[in-house]
C-alpha cells in the first residue's frame, strides 16, 4: 500500500464513510465545512513536501491532479465546459478551465502556482477550505527556508566544497525538471499557429530583459493582439487568401459546342433521408427507456439534478474585496513615504507587501526586486542573499517561501537592535509578499464568472495563457545562467561551464519523462550525482582549490 493511500484509509477509517467516496467529476463540494476541509486536505496534504521545482512544475503536478484526477474524481476541466454535459446535472455554471486559471494566475500579482492551487481550492470547497490549502501548501517550505536562516546566521563565509556541489547538482535537477514541464505545458497552450507564435515570442522576449513592468507588457500585448487575430486578421487573411487564388485561378472555358450560355447549372442536394434515418433511430432508441441492453445506462445518464452555483462570490462582493485591498495598500504606502526614518519592522513589511502588489511573472522578476529591497539598504549580505536563492530553488514548494528567508535574516542582521525574535520578520515578510496576490485572487473571481462569457476576453486569455507558457522557457534559461556555485563563484555561474551538470539536466529530464520517475526523487539524485562529481573530479578543480 502507498501512503497515500494508507493516510486515505486513516481518515476514512476515523470519520467513517462521507460523500467524498462517491464524488461526481467536476462538481464542488457543498457539504459541511469539516468534510470539505477533509477533502481538501487529502487531495493536497503532500504538495508542500513533494511539489519540487518551482511554478513550472507545480503547474504541471497541478494538471495530473486535478484535471487528470489519479484515479479520483477531478475537479476542474482543461477546456470550459458546461456540467451537464459530462454528468447530466442542470445547472447555468461552466466547469472551471485549468487553462483559464493559469491564465489568469499568470496575469494577476504575486506567486503564480500558489494563486492557481487557491483558486482551484476556493471553487471546489471554498473560501476558509482554499486558506487551509494555502497554509498546508506554503508551510513546510517556509519553516525549511527560516530554519535555513539560523543556521545562515551561524556559518562562515565560505561553505564547504560538497555544500556547493550539491547545490549545483540540485540546480541542474532542477533546469531539467522545469525544461520538461515547459514542453509539457506547451503541449496544452498551443492551439493553432498563433498560440505558437506566442509561447516562442514569450520565451524569446523574456530572455532578453527583465523588468518590473515587462512582463505585464508582454501579457497584454499578447493578449490584445491574439483578440485582433480572432476578431479581425483571419478574416482579413483568408478574404485577401480568396482573392489571390481567384486572380490565379483563369476562368473555365465553355466545351467545343457549346455556348457558355447553354450550360445549365443544377443544384446538388445532398441525399440527408439516410442519415436522419440513422439520426432518428438513434433517438428513438435512448428515447424509448428499454435498458435490457444497456444494464450499465442508468449509471452512464444520471437522472438530472440540479446543482447550485457553489462558491460563488457576488460580484459586489468581489469588487469591494479589490476596493478595500486599494485602500489599505494606499494607507502603507503613504506611511511607507512618510515616515523617516521608518521601524525596520514597518519597513520590512511595507516592502514586502509592495513586492507582492506589483510583483508580474514570478520568479524572473521578484529576485532582483527583493535584492533591491533588503540587500541594497544593508539589511542582509550579499553572499546570505545568494545563498539562499540557491537553497531556495531546490526547496518544494512555492519559492516565495524565499521571503521568510529574508525576513528572519533581516531582524537577525545589523540593521536590527535584536530586540524581537527573527521569527517576528519571518512571519511579517511571509503575510506581506502572499497577501496581496491572494487578495486579488478572491475579488477577481467573482468578476471572472461574468468575464468568462464573453468571446473577446476567451480570446485575449489565449494568448496571455501562451505568452505565459514561453515566460517557463525564461526561467529555464535564468536558472541555467546562475546555476553552477563555488567557493569564488558564490554568486552563480553559468552551468555550462561543466559537461556533467548538462549531463545531470538531461538524465533529469530524460527519467522524469520517460520513466516516470518522480520529479522530487530526480531531483534529489542530482544533488547525490552533484556529490559524486565532487569527489571525483570537483574537489582537485581549480574553481575548488582557490
Amino acid at each position: 500500500m502507498s501512503f497515500n493511500a494508507f493516510v486515505h484509509s486513516l481518515f476514512r477509517r476515523a470519520v467513517g464513510p462521507s460523500r467524498l467516496d462517491n464524488a461526481s467529476p467536476y462538481e464542488a463540494n457543498t457539504s459541511k465545512l469539516t468534510h470539505r476541509l477533509l477533502d481538501v486536505f487529502l487531495r493536497t496534504y503532500d504538495l508542500g513536501f513533494t511539489s519540487f521545482g518551482g511554478p513550472p512544475v507545480h503547474f504541471q503536478i497541478f494538471h495530473r491532479r486535478f484535471v487528470d484526477g489519479l484515479g479520483k474524481a477531478p475537479w476542474i476541466n482543461e477546456q470550459t465546459v458546461r456540467l451537464d454535459q459530462i454528468t447530466g446535472y442542470t445547472t447555468t455554471e461552466p466547469v472551471a478551465q485549468y487553462q483559464e486559471l493559469f491564465a489568469i494566475s499568470q496575469a494577476l500579482p504575486g506567486p503564480a502556482s500558489t494563486k492557481m492551487l487557491f483558486n482551484i481550492a476556493q471553487i471546489h470547497a471554498g473560501l476558509l477550505p482554499a486558506i487551509f490549502v494555502f497554509i498546508i501548501w506554503s508551510l513546510p517550505g517556509a519553516i525549511a527556508m527560516f530554519g535555513l536562516s539560523l543556521g545562515v546566521e551561524r556559518i562562515k563565509d565560505t561553505l564547504p566544497g560538497p555544500a556547493y556541489a550539491l547545490l549545483s547538482g540540485l540546480n541542474a535537477a532542477t533546469v531539467g525538471i522545469i525544461g520538461l514541464a515547459a514542453v509539457q505545458l506547451s503541449r496544452n497552450a498551443i492551439t493553432d499557429k498563433v498560440t505558437r507564435i506566442w509561447v516562442v515570442f514569450g520565451a524569446c522576449a523574456g530572455m532578453c530583459y527583465n523588468s518590473l513592468w515587462y512582463f505585464p507588457v508582454l501579457l497584454v500585448g499578447a493578449g490584445l493582439l491574439t483578440l485582433f487575430w480572432d476578431t479581425l486578421g483571419r478574416k482579413w487573411l483568408n478574404q485577401w487568401k480568396r482573392r489571390r487564388q481567384r486572380a490565379r485561378t483563369p476562368e473555365p472555358e465553355p466545351e467545343s459546342g457549346l455556348a457558355a450560355d447553354d450550360i445549365v447549372l443544377q443544384d446538388v442536394k445532398p441525399d440527408t433521408q439516410s442519415v436522419d434515418t440513422t439520426i432518428r433511430r438513434h433517438t428513438t432508441n435512448n428515447a424509448s427507456g428499454d435498458n435490457s441492453q444497456n444494464p450499465s445506462s442508468e449509471a452512464v445518464n444520471p437522472q438530472p439534478k440540479t446543482v447550485a452555483a457553489a462558491h460563488k462570490i457576488p460580484v459586489k462582493v468581489g469588487l469591494g474585496v479589490i476596493a478595500v485591498f486599494f485602500i489599505v495598500f494606499t494607507v502603507f504606502m503613504v506611511l511607507r513615504g512618510t515616515i523617516r526614518p521608518p521601524p525596520l519592522l514597518l519597513a520590512l513589511f511595507n516592502n514586502m507587501i509592495l513586492a507582492g502588489t506589483i510583483i508580474f511573472g514570478g520568479g524572473p522578476v521578484v529576485i532582483p526586486l527583493l535584492r533591491s529591497y533588503v540587500v541594497d539598504p544593508g539589511w542582509v549580505s550579499p553572499r546570505d542573499f545568494l545563498l539562499g536563492l540557491a537553497v531556495i530553488q531546490a526547496m518544494p514548494g512555492p519559492n516565495f517561501n524565499f521571503a521568510v528567508y529574508l525576513g528572519a535574516l533581516v531582524i537577525a542582521g545589523p540593521a536590527s537592535t535584536k530586540s524581537v525574535p527573527s521569527v517576528v520578520g519571518a512571519l511579517l515578510a511571509f503575510i506581506g509578499i502572499f497577501t496581496p496576490g491572494l487578495w486579488l485572487s478572491v475579488g477577481f473571481q467573482s468578476l471572472w464568472r461574468s468575464l468568462r462569457k464573453w468571446p473577446e476576453v476567451v480570446s485575449i486569455l489565449r494568448g496571455v495563457n501562451a505568452a505565459a507558457v514561453g515566460f517557463i522557457y525564461t526561467a529555464v534559461y535564468r536558472l541555467w545562467e546562475i546555476g553552477y556555485l563555488t567557493p569564488q563563484e558564490s554568486k552563480g555561474v553559468s552551468l555550462g561551464q561543466e559537461p556533467w551538470w548538462l549531463v545531470i539536466a538531461a538524465t533529469t529530464f530524460t527519467a522524469v519523462e520517460w520513466f516516470s520517475i518522480p520529479p522530487p526523487v530526480a531531483i534529489l539524485a542530482g544533488g547525490t550525482a552533484g556529490l559524486g562529481w565532487w569527489g571525483a573530479v570537483g574537489r582537485h578543480s581549480s574553481a575548488f582549490l582557490g
